[in-house]
């Protein structure tokens, strides 16, 4: 790819101000790890997002979609090719009625706090979840019993040749950690969330709740992707790793953390080999013990 070529490109299609070169992914990802992307883009439209796509396939460019990087581990080696982030330049949201429309790169705390003062229930479970709409649509998002696809009325996707899908909630094929999104090259735009009238104070109750759960078991000080792995069916990740004693293993600056062995954590320095290597241990340990294979729930983006 001649990114002095690609770069100028783009400038026909957005602003200076929203493309990067050479951006270091640690910029854009919880896990505060990774190396550069060759380019970065943010995205402010729809018709951005379609043009976006256009040229790089017709410069035959690679390209990922990200959002707020709240689930991902960039390796060191960095991501070529364009990444293109719909986050904070993609976020509006209103509210009619029940209905709450929403752009994927919207926060779903933001949404939770709007959603509580319009006394709206049946958004708390996602209010404290550190994503945006589109990564929550694409895994299927949920926490304290609560799920996006208990919400979810309807998807405005685009396809890469920039047409307009919408899809209902049995159409994006919602399961566990799961959607149409995790096997298709669908990119989120927008969803409608339906909700129910609820009581402020209720709601509120529920929210604090939730909130002093996540503070109290979570290592939310540190720098990490949530929940490492997924649930093994009939087994909870963070016991297993327990249980295989690997609370709070420490491999150069990445840790099982002390707080949540769900949770690998960065202490500050690691990089992200560190992050994977620890992984691959605690992987390998928990299958040797329990003959359970545990699968990523964080996804892995980029070169050694």
């Amino acid at each position: 790819m001649n990114k002095k070529y690609i770069y100028e490109c783009l400038l026909n299609i957005i602003d200076e101000e929203d493309i990067k070169l050479d951006e270091p992914m640690k910029k854009h990802i919880s896990f505060k790890v990774g190396g550069p992307a060759d380019i970065l883009v943010k995205p402010r439209t729809e018709e951005q997002i379609a043009k976006i796509i256009k040229l790089l396939k017709e410069e035959n460019v690679p390209y990922i979609v990200i959002g707020n990087g709240s689930n991902l581990l960039v390796k060191d080696g960095g991501i070529r090719g364009v990444v293109i982030e719909i986050s904070n330049n993609f976020n509006d949201f209103n509210i009619d009625g029940n209905i709450v429309n929403i752009q994927s790169g919207a926060l779903l705390s933001f949404v939770g706090k709007a959603a509580l003062r319009a006394e709206l229930k049946g958004f708390e479970f996602a209010a404290g979840i550190p994503g945006t709409l589109g990564g929550a649509l694409a895994m299927n998002a949920g926490a304290y019993g609560g799920e996006m696809k208990d919400i979810v009325k309807s998807v405005r996707l685009m396809d890469t040749d920039g047409n307009i899908l919408d899809f209902t909630n049995e159409q994006m094929e919602f399961c566990y950690r799961k959607s149409i999104l995790s096997r298709t090259d669908y990119i989120v735009l927008s969803a409608q969330v339906e909700l129910e009238k609820g009581n402020y104070d209720e709601i509120k109750a529920t929210m604090a709740d939730f909130t002093q759960r996540r503070v109290t078991k979570q290592p939310l000080s540190l720098p990490s992707a949530g929940s490492t792995f997924k649930r093994p069916e009939g087994h909870f990740a963070a016991k297993l790793i327990d249980d295989s004693g690997l609370r709070g293993l420490t491999l150069r600056g990445a840790q099982v953390s002390e707080k949540h062995c769900g949770f690998v954590v960065n202490l500050g320095n690691a990089k992200a080999k560190d992050i994977l290597d620890l992984m691959y241990i605690v992987k390998s340990t928990v299958k040797s013990k329990y003959g359970i294979t545990l699968e990523e729930e964080v996804k892995i983006l980029g070169e050694d």
